[in-house]
């Protein structure tokens, strides 16, 4: 049974410790790739090291992440768009929008994640979208945006089938994390509606870890997790989401 992480930050410094076997795990629960998204121009260089020790396992994304969108986000769309120019990414991200820690640079967010998906058309790349506590926002954004060039995927989706129809409607994927194993996270009425074909699985390591690690450090090894939780609401074979996410992945990003 092969698996993908379609989101991990494997490269922070929470990992600096045992990252080696962190690694191990992954191999032995079946994980055979892992997409890195950038978060800002501090995170490039440890990302890129990291796709290069685990090459073939490790791939790496240029963006910007909107929590680090500020007064100077012109510099660091800079450097993302000297990185993109240079060296293949599978994806422009994560990107999008967030106005759940701080709504001070909406304007800022919305005019960065413009000019990224510009770059994701003109690389001919997929992007990766943030869009926490902003989801309709995010969406109303891409429909303005969309065209024959533009594809990706709403990571940590933890919408409504309502949001879910729009996401599939623009054949964008919905990426499925920790969040579906928590008891009061509600996705539990959604994920039997979503249709497996544009379902990805990711972890968004470190963070989100499902249950029963909740709360303790989220690693992709836990993917298998988040996989076995979609395949029980469903009522289907682990199996059949292991096959139908990775092929999912593979579509998306190239692999």
């Amino acid at each position: 049974m092969v698996l993908t992480d379609t989101h991990a930050h494997l490269y922070l410094e929470q990992f600096d410790k045992d990252r080696g076997e962190v690694m191990e795990r992954v191999s032995a629960s079946g994980v055979s790739k892992i997409c890195l998204p950038n978060i800002d121009h501090s995170s490039i260089d440890s990302m890129l090291q990291m796709e290069m020790d685990y090459e073939g396992v490790c791939f790496a994304a240029m963006g910007l992440h909107p929590c680090s969108v500020k007064k100077d986000f012109e510099k660091e769309l800079y450097l993302v768009e000297d990185w993109l120019n240079k060296k293949k990414f599978i994806a422009v991200g994560e990107i999008g929008t967030d106005l759940y820690w701080d709504k001070t640079f909406q304007e800022q967010q919305e005019e960065a994640f413009k000019i990224q998906v510009e770059w994701a058309k003109k690389h001919q790349l997929p992007i990766i979208i943030h869009c926490r506590e902003s989801i309709d926002w995010t969406i109303d954004l891409v429909e303005t945006l969309m065209d024959d060039h533009l594809t990706g995927v709403f990571h940590c989706f933890s919408g409504n089938e309502a949001q879910a129809k729009r996401i599939e409607q623009l054949g964008f994927y919905m990426g499925i994390g920790g969040v579906a194993t928590f008891k009061n996270g509600g996705m539990d009425k959604v994920i039997p509606n979503l249709p497996l074909q544009r379902l990805l699985i990711e972890t968004d390591s470190p963070y989100l870890s499902p249950v029963p690690h909740r709360g303790k450090r989220n690693e992709s090894a836990y993917v298998a997790l988040v996989a076995q939780r979609i395949a029980d609401l469903k009522e289907i074979e682990l199996e059949e989401v292991a096959r139908a996410t990775t092929s999912n992945a593979s579509n998306l990003f190239g692999w």
